[in-house]
C-alpha cells in the first residue's frame, strides 16, 4: 500500500465533511491515520518473524441535531468509497441513541508545540541493522547466565505514522510520530524448575533505546524469581520495583477518567479535593511531554492536549475529560479524548507519571529491612474499581537485612486499593518510563500476604 500524500488526505476529509453537511448533518469530523513499520524476531538466534507493512484508514463521525452520532470508516481515498463512507456514517447516525452532551470543538487558537515526536534516524533503519541488533541481544542474553536454556525471542521493531483531524467547526491539524522498540524473553532452568521472563523498552527516538541493557535486564529479572518459594502467611512491607509500580499506576489512572466517574466505575467518585492517599503520592497526566510515547499536540476531538495534575500530595485535584464529560461537569476538556478511526471519542490517559521521590532503590531496601521485593503482579485486571478490593499474585524476592534474598513466588496479597494508597510510604528516585507510564520504586507498608 502506498502512503497517501497529505494534500490527498485533506481533500478527502474536506469532501466528507461537506458531503454529510449537504445531506442534513448538523456536524461532522474526520480522523485519518497512516503508517509504516518493520519488525524482526529471532528465536535462539534463528529468524522467526520478519515483516514490513503499511496501514491506512479514514473514519467519519456524523452528528445530527438530536444529538445522535454515527461512525464508519474505510481504507481507501477513492471517491466511490468516500461516498459510501458518508452514507454509512449518516445511516449509523440515524439509528443511534440521542445524546444531548455531544459537541465538536470550536475553532480556537492554533497552537502546535514541538513535542519532538519524530526521529529521522528511525526511517533510516535497515534490515541489516535490525538483524545486527537482534543477534547482539540474543548473544548477550544467551551468555549472561549459565542457567539460560533458551532465548525465546530477541525482537526489534520500528515505524512511523501520521495523524490528521478535521471538523465542520473549522478545526484541522496534523502530527507525525516515530517509534522503535526492542525486547528479549528467556527461559532459565534451576534444577527441576524453569522460569520464563523478559523485558522490553520503546522510544520515540532511536537514541532512547539501549538493546544491550534490555537483554541483560531480561535475564536479571528472570533469574531473580527463578525457583521462587512462598514465604509464611503474614503481613509484609513491600518494595515495588519500577515496572511493578508502573503497572499499579496504570490501574490508578483509570480511576481519574471522567467517564468512569460518571459511570460509577471509580471509588474516587465524589472525592475531588479530598485526601485519598499518602502525602508521598502525586500523579500527573502529561499529554505534552516532549518525546512521550503518549504525547500529541491535540487529542481525538481536535482539542489541544494539556498537562493535568490528578493527585497532589495524596489529594485528588482533577479528572481527565473529553468534550462530552467536560460539558456535563461545566469545565473545559483536558484534551484526553481517545479515538480510533472506527470508534467514538472516549476519555483516556496520555502519559501518566508517578512523581519521583528522594530515595535510591538501595535506600528503600534498607528502610524496609525485611519484607518482599515485588517485580510482578498477577491479575491486576481483577481489581474492583468501585470497591477497591483485590487479590493478586506476586513474584519477586525476599528482603532480609536490607538486602535481597531468595526468590519468591506462589504468594497472594489481598486487601483494598484504598488502603494501599494510604500506606505507600516512600517513593524512589529511579524514575523512568515503561511505555507511556512513568514510575519509580516505592514502598507499601503492612500488606496481608498468603503463602506457605
Amino acid at each position: 500500500m502506498q502512503v497517501p500524500a497529505r494534500d490527498a488526505v485533506e481533500e478527502a476529509s474536506a469532501f466528507l465533511v461537506n458531503e454529510v453537511l449537504s445531506r442534513g448533518a448538523a456536524g461532522a469530523d474526520v480522523v485519518c491515520s497512516f503508517g509504516q513499520g518493520s519488525s524482526l524476531s529471532l528465536r535462539d538466534g534463528v529468524p522467526e518473524k520478519n515483516s514490513s507493512g503499511t496501514s491506512f484508514g479514514i473514519g467519519l463521525r456524523t452528528l445530527d441535531r438530536e444529538g445522535r452520532q454515527g461512525v464508519a470508516h474505510v481504507n481507501s481515498l477513492e471517491r466511490r468509497h468516500l461516498e459510501e463512507l458518508a452514507a454509512w456514517s449518516l445511516n449509523n447516525c440515524s439509528s443511534s441513541e440521542p445524546d444531548p452532551h455531544l459537541r465538536l470543538a470550536r475553532q480556537g487558537r492554533d497552537v502546535r508545540p514541538d513535542l519532538e515526536l519524530f526521529d529521522e534516524a528511525v526511517l533510516r533503519v535497515t534490515p541489516e541493522y535490525r538483524m545486527a541488533v537482534c543477534r547482539e541481544m540474543w548473544e548477550i542474553a544467551r551468555d549472561a547466565d549459565p542457567r539460560v536454556v533458551s532465548v525465546r525471542s530477541a525482537s526489534w521493531g520500528e515505524g512511523s505514522g501520521e495523524y490528521h483531524y478535521r471538523s465542520s467547526e473549522g478545526v484541522s491539524g496534523w502530527y507525525s510520530g516515530t517509534s522503535a522498540g526492542c525486547g528479549v524473553s528467556v527461559i532459565l532452568s534451576g534444577g527441576d524448575v524453569m522460569e520464563m521472563g523478559g523485558y522490553g523498552d520503546d522510544s520515540r527516538f532511536l537514541s532512547g533505546l539501549d538493546p544491550r541493557k534490555v537483554a541483560a535486564e531480561a535475564v536479571r529479572r528472570t533469574a531473580l524469581v527463578l525457583a521462587g518459594k512462598s514465604l509464611p502467611t503474614g503481613r509484609y512491607d513491600l518494595v515495588l520495583d519500577g515496572e511493578a509500580a508502573a503497572s499499579l499506576v496504570d490501574v490508578l489512572g483509570e480511576l481519574f477518567l471522567a467517564s468512569n466517574i460518571h459511570k460509577n466505575k471509580s471509588f474516587l467518585r465524589d472525592k475531588l479535593g479530598e485526601k485519598v492517599a499518602s502525602p508521598a503520592l502525586s500523579l500527573v497526566d502529561d499529554g505534552l511531554l516532549v518525546r512521550g510515547m503518549g504525547s500529541s499536540p491535540f487529542d481525538g476531538e481536535g482539542v489541544s492536549c494539556t498537562t493535568t495534575r490528578l493527585l497532589s500530595d495524596g489529594v485528588v485535584t482533577a479528572w481527565l475529560y473529553n468534550l462530552k464529560y467536560a460539558l456535563l461537569d461545566g469545565v473545559a476538556s483536558t484534551g484526553n479524548a481517545g479515538r480510533s478511526i472506527s470508534g467514538t471519542p472516549d476519555v483516556d490517559c496520555s502519559n501518566l507519571l508517578l512523581l519521583p521521590g528522594q530515595w535510591t532503590p538501595e535506600d528503600l531496601l534498607l528502610q524496609v529491612g525485611s519484607g518482599i521485593y515485588v517485580t510482578e503482579f498477577l491479575g491486576l485486571h481483577t481489581i474492583n474499581p468501585v470497591s477497591g478490593e483485590f487479590s493478586l499474585g506476586i513474584k519477586g524476592a525476599s528482603i532480609s537485612g536490607g538486602a535481597l534474598g531468595g526468590a519468591v513466588s506462589g504468594m497472594t496479597i489481598a486487601g483494598n486499593l484504598k488502603d494501599i494508597l494510604n500506606t505507600i510510604d516512600l517513593i524512589g528516585n529511579d524514575f523512568r518510563f515503561y511505555g507511556s507510564t512513568g514510575a519509580c520504586s516505592l514502598v507499601v507498608r503492612d500488606v496481608a500476604a498468603a503463602g506457605s
